[in-house]
């Protein structure tokens, strides 16, 4: 026969497994949703890279754009028509989505800034 100390010690266990078992599901709970979210973003910077790849290589194959009467060069007008698309061009963050198409300094000084010499 196990004495009444014994079942309050084994009573007091189970209520402290049970305490810990809410924590770690809620823990996993958190996990799972912070996967989800990560998932979505991976799914949409898929799609927006496809998006580039697409874009670029439509550009590219488009060989009837000829030099500006600004003088820029067939690659400087292919950054400049991905910029006004709405990406980055810059090393910092080539590719990305400019957000609200903010200006970005860096891209316009890739695009307009040194001349080929």
């Amino acid at each position: 026969m196990v004495n009444i100390l014994d079942k309050k010690t084994l009573y007091d266990t189970v209520s402290q497994l049970e305490l810990e078992t809410e924590v770690m599901l809620k823990r996993l709970s958190s996990f799972r949703s912070t996967i989800g979210e990560l998932v979505e973003q991976n799914a949409a910077l898929q799609i927006e890279n496809e998006h580039l790849r697409s874009r670029l290589a439509e550009i590219e194959k488009d060989g009837s754009i000829e030099q500006a009467e600004s003088g820029m060069t067939k690659s400087r007008m292919n950054l400049e028509k991905l910029y006004e698309d709405g990406f980055h061009v810059c090393n910092m963050f080539y590719g990305s989505r400019r957000v609200d198409d903010e200006p970005c300094a860096f891209c316009l000084d890739v695009i307009y800034g040194e001349r080929e010499r």
